[in-house]
C-alpha cells in the first residue's frame, strides 16, 4: 500500500476510534502563507486537509492566513502561547519562524510543509515537485501543436525552480526540439498573489507562439489559467487539481499531497503516534502526480497518458533520474 493510501486509509480509522479522551488532548492549527486559504492551489489543498480531519473526527482547528511576512512568527507563537498542539505551518517561508518558536516550546509538535526544520519536536514534509513536473511536461509536448510551451513561476526561489527544470526535462525527453519559454513573477512574497501580472506573463508567451504553459505560481496563477482560456490556448494547474476552473482549458494539474500530510500530522498526534524528522515524498510514495478527471478526459489522449505513466514507472524503478535544481541550483536542460 502506498504512502497517501496508507495513510488515508490510517485518517478512517482513526475517525472511528477517535474519544473524547483524544479530542480534549489535541488542539490543531494551521498557519497559512501569502495568498490565503482560497488560493485555489498550494494553500487549500492544506486547507482541505484541515477540513476533512475535522469532518472525519469533529475536532475543530484554529487557523491563521499571514499577510505580511512578519505575522509568521507572532502566529506561530501565539498558538503555541494557547496551548494549541500541533501546529502546522504552510509553506518555505515559514521556517526560520518555527525553528525559532519551536526551540521555545520543545513540548509542542511543530509541522512545516515545503521546507526542513531539524528539531526533535518538527516534522518536516518536502515533496519532489520535479518528478510530478516531469509528467506535466511529458503531457504538455504531446499535446502542443506549436513545439513550443511556457511556464510561469511565482517567487523566483528554487523550490520554484524545480519545477520549471523537471518540467523542462519532461518536455525535452519527449520532443527535445520542443522550445520553453519561462518566467518568474517576481522576488517578493507578493509574487504569489498577483493573478494580473500573472495573465500577462501568459499573454506574452502565447504571444510568442507557446499553446501550453504550466503555472506554479499560487494565487498569481489563477491569472495564468484565467488568460490561457481568453486566448483559447491550455494551461496547466499546480498543487490542487485545477482543472475545474476552466473546463476544457486546463490540460492537467500537477498535484500534491499537502492535505495528506495536514492531516495526517493532526491524525498522528491524536493518535499520540506523531513523529519528527524528515518526510521526502515523491512519485513512488504517489504523493506527486497529475490529476485526470471529467474536466479534462476529453483533452488527455490515450497516447499521452500512456506516455507519462511510462515515465512515472520508469521514474520510480530509477530508469529515469529527474534532476533537483535545489541540489545545485541549475537545470540540465533549457
Amino acid at each position: 500500500m502506498n504512502f497517501l493510501k496508507t495513510i488515508a486509509a490510517g485518517a478512517l480509522v482513526a475517525s472511528s476510534l477517535a474519544t473524547s479522551a483524544f479530542a480534549a488532548d489535541i488542539s490543531p492549527a494551521v498557519i497559512f502563507d501569502m495568498g490565503g486559504k482560497h488560493d485555489k492551489s498550494f494553500n487549500e489543498a492544506a486547507y482541505r486537509g484541515a477540513e476533512a480531519f475535522k469532518a472525519k473526527t469533529g475536532i475543530k482547528y484554529r487557523e491563521f492566513e499571514v499577510t505580511n511576512p512578519s505575522q509568521r512568527e507572532q502566529a506561530l507563537r501565539n498558538f503555541a502561547r494557547r496551548g494549541m498542539n500541533p501546529i502546522v505551518g504552510i509553506g518555505f517561508a515559514q521556517a526560520s519562524a518555527m525553528e525559532k518558536v519551536a526551540k521555545e516550546f520543545p513540548d509542542t509538535k511543530f509541522a512545516i510543509v515545503d521546507s526542513v526544520v531539524d528539531l526533535p519536536n518538527v516534522r518536516s514534509v518536502v515533496f519532489k515537485e520535479q518528478e510530478g513536473s516531469y509528467l506535466v511536461g511529458v503531457i504538455a509536448a504531446l499535446a502542443s501543436k506549436t513545439g513550443k510551451v511556457g511556464f510561469v513561476g511565482g517567487m523566483d526561489i528554487p523550490l520554484i525552480s524545480a519545477f520549471s527544470c523537471g518540467y523542462k526535462q519532461g518536455v525535452k525527453a519527449t520532443d527535445a526540439n520542443a522550445e520553453v519559454f519561462e518566467n518568474m513573477t517576481g522576488t517578493t512574497p507578493a509574487a504569489w498573489n498577483d493573478p494580473v501580472k500573472g495573465g500577462e506573463l501568459a499573454k506574452s508567451q502565447f504571444a510568442r507562439g507557446a499553446d501550453v504553459v504550466f503555472q506554479a505560481a499560487g494565487g498569481t496563477g489563477v491569472g495564468v489559467l484565467q488568460a490561457a482560456a481568453d486566448e483559447g490556448k491550455f494551461s496547466i494547474g499546480v498543487d490542487s487539481n485545477q482543472n475545474y476552473v476552466h473546463p476544457g482549458s486546463v490540460l492537467t494539474s500537477m498535484v500534491k499531497g499537502v492535505d495528506v500530510a495536514v492531516e495526517a500530522v493532526f491524525t498522528d498526534a491524536m493518535n499520540d503516534k506523531f513523529t519528527a524528522g524528515l518526510q521526502h515524498l515523491g512519485l513512488k510514495e504517489n504523493a506527486v502526480s497529475y490529476a485526470m478527471d471529467e474536466y479534462n478526459k476529453d483533452l488527455v489522449s490515450a497516447e499521452m497518458v500512456a506516455a507519462a505513466e511510462k515515465a512515472k514507472a520508469a521514474i520510480i524503478a530509477g530508469e529515469i533520474s529527474v534532476h533537483d535544481y535545489r541540489t545545485d541550483n541549475s537545470c540540465p536542460v533549457k
